[in-house]
């Protein structure tokens, strides 16, 4: 371990602490989540490339790092992507591993893969700045010589203004077959969780995964499918015209098409919609949601850090809220078979409580109504 690492942030903070992983310098937006569990599926997240990740439970690491078994759809059972997606880690204490299922410790991951972390920071005080002045962009570095770079580089760079698709979007189309094929589903993968991925195998559809490059519309017709998910992903989603443009096809077409995340802000964009940034984001694995079609509240996990303006949707009507903030959390056509959800309906790591929304999406694609 580096005796000393900087956190340094864009309003002139610096936050010494003890650094860990990977030593390299890493310039990213700072942004916590509050789960209490699930580190190895938050870091392989890849929402949320291009960022720092703060954990506010103070003891990381103990269960280790399990390795990288393939479970029966041939995908990872324990990550949501092929590697650590975030720009580094911000703990306040790293533990050794003590877990049946643990292959290496978390440094030593992080090490192998080229992140960096650090930790001794006071995470709930950073947390505490964090939610008064908003997300802000960070620098993690290793010599106390290169703070002040840092702070002039972090003037000059914005994360809503950077794109990272091309980061996290695979260069080819990939097929996932089912065990029981029922129907085929088109996926337009902008950095999909492979926990989305496990969903739809386990509802029997054959997947039919294409960069987010492609024409999901041609897609459609050349895999004959019964329907079409857009994915979740990293950064802002105003700037992405293209996809937008692909989402307003997608609408045009009338394809049974479930968004979510990233996917929900596209097709809300399509519609006409507004798209504002969240002062700190909503980030964890406990957050309530209400269902304002059957009143029904469940807890959800969630990742973003933009919103749609509820006022602002014309088509689409509201479908889900979130309890905390009023925030819009669903959205659904009237009149055609499109659904899409703000939160992780997968809920990896946990909680399992909106696994069912899969489900509604199947039901569509086989000529259902919401």
């Amino acid at each position: 371990m580096a005796l000393t690492s900087y956190l340094v942030l864009e309003d002139g903070t610096v936050l010494p602490g003890r650094g860990f992983g990977a030593e390299k310098n890493v310039y990213g937006e700072v942004v916590f989540t509050t789960a209490m569990v699930g580190y190895p599926e938050s870091m392989t997240d890849p929402s949320y490339r291009g960022q720092i990740l703060v954990l506010t439970y103070p003891l990381i690491g103990n269960y280790g790092v399990p390795d990288g078994e393939l479970g029966e759809y041939g995908l990872p059972l324990h990550f949501e992507s092929h590697r650590i997606q975030i720009r580094a880690l911000v703990i306040s204490k790293l533990m050794g591993p003590s877990h049946w299922s643990s292959k290496m410790s978390l440094d030593e991951w992080m090490k192998m893969e080229g992140v960096p972390g650090i930790e001794g920071i006071d995470t709930r005080a950073l947390v505490k700045k964090i939610r008064e002045r908003g997300v802000m962009m960070g620098a993690l570095i290793q010599e106390e010589e290169e703070i002040e770079i840092a702070i002039e580089k972090l003037k000059k760079i914005r994360y809503d203004d950077m794109s990272f698709l091309d980061e996290v979007s695979p260069r080819f189309m990939w097929i996932h077959p089912a065990r029981k094929k029922e129907r085929r589903i088109v996926v337009l993968d902008c950095g999909i969780k492979y926990g989305i991925l496990r969903e739809l195998l386990k509802r029997n559809f054959e997947v039919l995964r294409i960069p987010c490059r492609e024409d999901p519309v041609r897609a459609v017709e050349e895999f004959r499918a019964h329907g079409v998910l857009l994915s979740n992903g990293p950064g802002n989603p105003a700037i992405l015209r293209d996809l937008i443009e692909k989402a307003v096809q997608l609408i045009e077409y009338g394809i049974p098409t479930m968004g979510i995340c990233l996917g929900e802000q596209l097709l809300a964009l399509a519609d006409g919609a507004e798209i504002y940034k969240l002062k700190y984001g909503h980030r964890g694995i406990n957050k309530p949601v209400k269902d304002v079609l059957s009143g029904r509240v469940f807890v959800t996990t969630q990742n973003h850090g933009y919103a749609i303006k509820k006022d602002s949707l014309n088509e689409f009507r509201v479908w889900m809220v979130n309890m905390d903030d009023g925030t819009v959390e669903g959205i659904y056509h009237p009149r055609k078979p499109i659904i899409a959800t703000q939160f992780h309906p997968e809920g990896s790591p946990g909680p399992w409580d909106s696994l069912w929304v899969f489900d509604k999406f199947k039901k569509l694609t086989g000529g259902g109504a919401l």
